[in-house]
């Protein structure tokens, strides 16, 4: 078993303080959901998690089985098999999607243990009948020209065949129909197991209608104030925020910023 552990992680933006405090765990075998209301600092800790330069840590700690992962570069945390899936993926002129792909996993390998191609074609020609991919996504520019459900079954896709042990997916549901929902959903389950550990960032029940999650966790003014089973998810779908706000004493206000 792995483990992904954030302590009194406090985090500015251009000097701001986004993140108040965020303390949360997660093993393998483990998925779990963060909700809150817009700007509340949830995707500054996916950010912050992944490395982004724009995100200063002041104070806190990310460890990884016990190793720092704020000393890591963001390539050495992704070959460390931390992996975010973004909210608004990047389009990549001239580099094909399996060329990345292929270059992203040789780059978690030693020198000499290179994925092989015919191994490479018949795990990417699965993983694309799991996710209902045209064959031509293969070929295809990174991202470039795709509509926003591509994008998000896209970066199914590369979590999938790089296999992190722990995916940070920032809102993956966004602008997602149903049907897209359903896939994209199928295939972060193939990925449940003892190697493999999730965080999910959603504002809605709806994603975790298809991904039943083992913890939900609710962020406030920069921390996690409340935690509990799937059936949070439901409370909070039905009831709203508000009801936290009151039972804690939050007053009604945000940090200001959501990015």
């Amino acid at each position: 078993m792995a483990t992904l552990e954030i302590k009194d992680l406090h985090v500015e933006i251009e000097g701001k303080e986004i993140l108040k405090g965020v303390d949360l765990t997660i093993n393998t075998n483990e998925i779990h959901a963060i909700m809150g209301p817009n700007g509340t600092g949830k995707s500054t800790l996916a950010q912050a998690i992944m490395g982004h330069p724009k995100y200063v840590v002041t104070s806190g700690t990310i460890t990884l089985d016990g190793e720092d992962v704020l000393e890591m570069e963001v390539d050495e945390r992704a070959r460390a098999g931390i992996f975010l899936g973004m909210q608004y993926p990047s389009e990549i002129t001239g580099v094909t999607n399996a060329d990345f792909l292929r270059s992203a996993i040789n780059a978690k390998r030693e020198e000499g243990d290179e994925i092989s191609l015919m191994k490479f074609i018949r795990e990417l020609d699965s993983k694309m009948e799991i996710l209902e991919m045209d064959e031509d996504m293969a070929t295809r520019y990174l991202n470039e020209g795709f509509s926003g459900g591509e994008k998000k079954r896209n970066e199914i896709l590369q979590l999938t065949m790089l296999k992190p042990k722990f995916a940070v997916l920032d809102e993956i549901d966004s602008g997602l129909d149903i049907d897209a929902l359903k896939i994209v959903s199928k295939g972060i389950n193939e990925m449940r197991g003892e190697d493999f550990g999730c965080l999910i960032i959603t504002h809605y029940q709806r994603l975790l209608d298809y991904i039943t999650p083992d913890t939900v966790h609710v962020m406030m003014q920069g921390k996690v104030v409340k935690s509990g089973g799937a059936e949070l998810a439901h409370k909070l779908e039905e009831q709203g925020y508000d009801w936290i706000k009151e039972e804690l004493g939050i007053e009604d206000e945000t940090v200001g910023l959501e990015v």
